[in-house]
């Protein structure tokens, strides 16, 4: 099996990723992204982007990954399709291993996300993932402005995307099989509003659209022989929550309760040589800016700590 060595290993080729290699390879830094696949992860499947800083009006997901990719590449990062099936950070030179080759790297940044779900929970989950049904209130909610909306799940984040909606959506239907506690304020609050429909005692059956997307979804309720149609253009989906990406890694590097990789403020794992981006360390703003932001604090750390610096080069000049 070939090895390929580097400066900068990245596993995960979303906006952590790609800008953490773009910042790394304008520092002369030999960087190399290994992607599974770019049109898979959380902003790759994000069907419309409108507040991206320096973007203009709208575009997909998609097309502002492949824009941050291509920058990347520009400065000299290399991009590498390739499924990582194991890590080890053990020595100095870290190694990551692939059916393409073992890839060794003098720092290795973790960057895969947060879509580690097991599957689809519902009948037309996967097919109108990206058309109208979503895993991120706080990216698409804006689209669905005067429209009917489901949110299904009972959980803080689905409570929390719910009262998020409920600013854009003319209708939320809440979706959940128990009834909330009493003692979930939140929950409670979100009851309170005009806009809320609660289906209680009832389960998502399906989701229904065609070529254009998501038309509405079927809802099962405790005590009812048949499944009831709901018209609705987008469904939020809250079942099972999203799980940082974290299987390649064993326990080799620091894990939180919530699932997420322990950085410091230089997003520094427990590892030395080892760093973290993006939604893997589970924070609560699972934003582009954010992740990119993450990206760009790892790659002047990796800079000096590859350099031996002791102050980081600003990126601007005031004289």
């Amino acid at each position: 099996m070939d090895t390929h060595e580097y400066d900068v290993v990245i596993i995960g080729g979303g906006p952590a990723g790609c800008t953490c290699a773009l910042y790394t390879s304008r520092a002369s830094l030999k960087t190399v992204i290994i992607d599974k696949n770019p049109a898979v992860g959380a902003l790759a499947i994000t069907h419309k982007i409108a507040n991206y800083p320096g973007v203009s009006g709208e575009m997909s997901g998609d097309e502002l990954l492949k824009s941050m990719r291509e920058q990347a590449v520009e400065y000299g990062t290399v991009y590498q399709r390739a499924q990582v099936f194991g890590i080890d950070v053990s020595g100095e030179m870290k190694k990551v291993y692939t059916p393409e080759g073992t890839f060794v790297g003098r720092s290795l940044v973790l960057a895969t996300g947060a879509m580690g779900r097991s599957g689809a929970s519902f009948e037309g989950e996967s097919e109108f993932l990206g058309r109208g049904v979503s895993y991120c209130a706080t990216c698409d909610g804006a689209f669905y402005r005067d429209r009917e909306v489901a949110v299904v799940g009972l959980n803080q984040e689905a409570v929390e995307e719910a009262q998020f909606l409920t600013k854009f959506a003319s209708k939320v239907h809440w979706i959940t099989f128990k009834d909330p506690k009493e003692e979930d304020h939140h929950a409670h609050d979100l009851l309170a509003m005009a806009n809320v429909k609660h289906w209680r005692r009832t389960r998502l059956a399906s989701i229904e659209g065609n070529d254009s997307g998501v038309t509405g979804v079927k809802v099962k309720t405790k005590g009812e022989e048949e499944p009831l149609p709901l018209e609705v253009e987008g469904v939020f989906v809250y079942q099972n929550g999203s799980k940082p990406i974290t299987d390649f890694i064993g326990d080799q590097v620091e894990i939180n309760p919530d699932g997420g990789v322990k950085v410091d403020d230089d997003m520094s794992t427990s590892v030395p040589g080892v760093w973290a981006i993006g939604d893997i360390r589970n924070t609560p703003y699972k934003q582009a800016v954010v992740a990119a932001g993450d990206g760009c604090i790892a790659a002047m750390a990796i800079d000096r700590y590859l350099n031996h610096r002791k102050t980081i080069k600003p990126d601007w000049d005031h004289t």
